[in-house]
Formats: structure tokens, C-alpha cells, sequence
């Protein structure tokens, strides 16, 4: 007979998501411009898909002075590269994280997202890069993956990563005037 007991099981409770923020970092996801510009952001994430509502809110709000074209964009990619850490490094195993890092330039918006590294046990070589490459299909309306990077890669600026698979650093850069972007090919 055992001596412990089974744990019975436990109610589901629903908490907001703002209650998950410090309150020293709120007007990260208010949406508004009530703070004075900033020059850099950071956040580290939750390595769920249900923080991807705060991840938008926080997208949104790095972009608040911006126009609406512009704010949706930068949502829209950044959302690639958090739901890219989720799915193809360790920050979207359970305890992982992920950090956003939004900076504001004189020109436009750069953000990196800094995951957990690759999902394989393998280190990379000292001095030795593997750098990641969009999927030369992923803008076919009609392939089920391999979308996000491919998107990033005609959407943004300019955008990289550090090469490095076990630590991993994919930024991309989006001009205000949407300078260098596919974006302006489409309006």
C-alpha cells in the first residue's frame, strides 16, 4: 500500500493575463502611448502559446506611435519569431522562456528574440555558424509550413540571426517608411 496518497485533481482557474505582468512593467501592454519614448524594451516570455495574446499586446504597444499598417506589421512578424521559439527550440518546452528585445532607432524598430536554443542535444562548434534560411516555397498560399521566415524575409527591412543553434538570436529590422519591404509592393 502506498503512503502517499494521489494528488486529487485540481479546478481549472483562468487568470488574466495582465496579472501575470509586474505592475512596474504594465504600460509594456497597454496598446497607448502614455510613457516617453523609450529606447529599448524587454520582456522574457512564458514558452506557451497562451502568452501570445501579451506577446501581441506587447508588439503593438512598441509600435503605438506608428500608423496602423506599420503596427500591424511589426505584430505580425514579431508574432513569427515568438511562435518560431515556441515551436522549433527549447523555450517552448515546459519552464521555457523566451525574451523579446524591442529597440527604437532613429529610423525605424529592430526586435530580437533570444530563445532556449536548438531542440536537439547538439552544441555548435566554437567559431562555427549555422545560420537559418527562409523556405524558398514558404510563400506559396498553398504549403502548410515554412511560412514565418519567408515572411520575415520579404516583409521586414532587413532581419538575421546569430548562427549560433544553441543559443539563438533571430532580430529583424522594419524601416517606418516600410523602406526595403514587399509590404509596400502590396498597397
Amino acid at each position: 500500500m502506498s503512503a502517499i496518497a494521489p494528488m486529487p485533481a485540481l479546478p481549472e482557474v483562468t487568470v488574466p493575463l495582465g496579472e501575470l505582468v509586474p505592475p512596474r512593467r504594465r504600460h509594456y501592454f497597454t496598446g497607448r502611448v502614455d510613457r516617453a519614448h523609450y529606447k529599448a524594451r524587454r520582456y522574457d516570455f512564458g514558452g506557451s502559446s497562451q502568452y501570445m495574446p501579451l506577446v501581441r499586446a506587447f508588439l503593438g504597444t512598441c509600435a503605438a506611435e506608428r500608423d496602423s499598417d506599420y503596427r500591424y506589421l511589426f505584430t505580425l512578424l514579431g508574432s513569427e519569431l515568438a511562435n518560431n521559439a515556441l515551436r522549433h527550440s527549447r523555450s517552448g518546452q515546459p519552464f521555457g522562456v523566451y525574451t523579446l528585445i524591442c529597440q527604437r532607432t532613429r529610423t525605424g524598430l529592430r526586435l530580437t528574440c533570444r530563445d532556449q536554443g536548438s531542440l536537439e542535444d547538439r552544441k555548435s562548434a566554437p567559431g562555427r555558424r549555422s545560420h537559418l534560411a527562409p523556405d524558398p516555397h514558404g510563400l506559396n498560399p498553398f504549403v502548410e509550413s515554412g511560412r514565418g521566415l519567408a515572411m520575415v524575409d520579404a516583409l521586414a527591412t532587413s532581419w538575421g540571426d546569430n548562427g549560433m543553434c544553441d543559443y539563438r538570436q533571430v532580430w529583424f529590422f522594419l524601416a517606418y517608411d516600410l523602406a526595403d519591404s514587399l509590404w509596400n509592393a502590396t498597397a
